[in-house]
């Protein structure tokens, strides 16, 4: 069994019994009193509730896969990574998935709408994650918390610390996918009659910023690179508001890229280093001795089962005349999502020779995406793998994962700081943005052979889409660089058409469910849907 943060899967079904059914409102709070005083009137308890908060992003239910926490939403659309995976990624010339399945055709035809299911679960699911952290925070303001001394007390304030950074983190998906989402902290009012109020996306943005940048002054959070794995600290933090500050002026209109680089500058001064073996970063062992990975969402194949996350990423990459147990699931090959031609053509070479990013699957595959419902149509992805670095496969592996999902790595730091400083933003040099670019690229060739002697903004998109391809980063990047919906780049089978074709602007946020607006009538839809 992988040992990771606090064995999310037995805590979770200990917390569970004080988190009641949630919707998709962000006004429901557990229910069950007087569960949850005895859950929290020990240290040991709000560990066990702090595992809830975590276990919610790994999981679709703590009473095991199949099951939904999600009232009325099936498990199959209510899981964070795979939803956010469909939403990243299939809209993009990242990725395409032969299913025919409700939902999944719309991301390449970007022809969505607010009825569209995987959108609905996505929101739901960072909105139930949201008010998880509310609850939990709730339950742990410093006058529930005044019996506590000593190390107890430090402890639930830094568990405090990682709900108000893990909500953060929620709204700040919700900012960039949904733009003006509906909002309540822990100090909302409960119940049923209270209809939570829709924030702008600017303010939203505030609001996400300074709740970081209260975490980060404070000193709230553990110490960068002392807090127990797949827990957040200060670092990630930093890495957060580097982050959003990259995308501000796409979110607020404002640019913030000096900002940028300030908070990139303080993740790198922490002390990590990239891992020598780009490969190593998604098997089934990378949660020990990474170096590079500021937070990762835990998996482990035996007690946290779930259709989604890198099961969903591994199995779906697998088919055709691939061999499931090669990849660590011999009960797996679902024959769903392949590459289109635009990211293989990043790379010099598809065998992995010169880039050793380039990790394809090219045997009876064809480049070229004839029939999306082919998977044999686009190359196969094998970035993400349930073997170890040792070659070897989890005890017990059928179809679930136990590779870890990286949320925040060295590697995109360095590219948030080179291209801040390409944008215009003080605080750090070409020479310096130059330098952090190569070392990614020395650890994919595995000499200087790679290395650049200038920069422009067209090479940190291409390099992006070498170094993050398939960890939710492309659909984000395209709408930052003006060329999500624009005809000026194209791929294929973007907007439903075969050689690609440009489409409507409103495209690049997608819609507030329908299901929401109908329950709550403070809701304004997004333009154009």
């Amino acid at each position: 069994m992988k040992k990771n943060l606090f064995n999310i899967g037995s805590l979770m079904l200990m917390a569970v019994t004080f988190i009641a059914g949630c919707t998709k409102d962000l006004n429901r709070y557990p229910s069950n009193t007087a569960t949850a005083s005895t859950v929290y009137s020990t240290a040991a308890g709000y560990k066990e509730a702090l595992a809830k908060v975590y276990g919610s992003f790994a999981l679709t239910s703590s009473t095991g896969p199949g099951n939904s926490d999600l009232g009325g939403i099936d498990a199959g659309t209510s899981d964070f990574v795979r939803l956010l995976w469909d939403a990243q990624e299939l809209s993009t010339d990242e990725a395409v998935c032969a299913w025919n399945d409700p939902g999944v055709p719309d991301f390449h035809n970007m022809n969505w709408n607010s009825g569209n299911v995987i959108l609905n679960g996505l929101y739901s699911r960072s909105i139930y994650q949201i008010t998880v952290a509310n609850s939990f925070i709730a339950n742990a303001s410093d006058a529930a918390i005044a019996k506590f001394t000593g190390s107890d007390a430090t402890n639930i304030k830094y568990y405090r610390a990682e709900a108000r950074f893990l909500r953060a983190y929620q709204y700040s998906v919700l900012m960039d996918l949904f733009a003006n989402p509906p909002f309540t902290t822990e100090k909302s009012p409960i119940g049923t009659a209270f209809l939570p109020p829709q924030i702008s996306r600017a303010d939203l943005f505030s609001y996400v910023e300074s709740e970081l940048l209260s975490l980060d002054s404070a000193n709230a959070m553990v110490t960068a690179m002392q807090n127990e794995y797949a827990r957040a600290d200060q670092a990630c933090v930093w890495a957060l508001l580097a982050r959003i500050y990259l995308n501000a002026e796409i979110y607020t209109g404002t640019a913030r890229y000096t900002d940028a680089i300030t908070y990139a500058n303080k993740v790198i001064a922490a002390g990590y280093s990239l891992l020598p073996n780009y490969q190593n970063l998604f098997l089934a062992d990378n949660n020990l001795n990474n170096t590079e990975q500021l937070l990762s969402i835990a998996y482990d194949g035996q007690n946290t089962q779930n259709y989604g996350g890198t099961t969903f990423i591994i199995n779906a990459a697998i088919g055709g005349k691939m061999t499931p147990a090669n990849y660590g699931v011999p009960g797996g090959g679902w024959g769903g999502n392949r590459v289109t031609s635009n990211i293989p053509n990043l790379f010099p070479d598809l065998t992995g020779t010169l880039d050793h990013r380039s990790l394809f699957f090219t045997n009876g595959q064809n480049e070229t995406i004839n029939q999306i419902a082919n998977f044999n149509d686009g190359l196969a992805v094998t970035k993400f793998q349930n073997v170890t670095s040792t070659g070897a496969t989890p005890p017990n592996a059928s179809v679930f994962a136990s590779t870890d999902f990286p949320l925040f790595r060295l590697g995109e730091i360095y590219l948030i700081y080179a291209e801040a400083v390409l944008r215009g933003g003080t605080g750090g040099t070409n020479a310096q943005a130059i330098t952090y670019f190569n070392m990614l690229r020395q650890r994919a060739y595995g000499n200087a052979s790679g290395n650049v002697a200038s920069l422009a903004l067209q090479d940190i998109l291409n390099e992006r889409g070498r170094e993050l391809y398939w960890e939710c980063f492309r659909r984000t990047d395209l709408v930052r660089f003006g060329v999500f919906t624009s005809g000026s780049y194209l791929w294929p089978w973007k907007g439903g058409v075969s050689s690609g074709t440009g489409t409507d602007d409103h495209f690049n946020i997608f819609p507030i469910p329908s299901v929401d607006l109908n329950a709550n009538p403070n809701l304004i839809q997004n333009k154009g849907y």
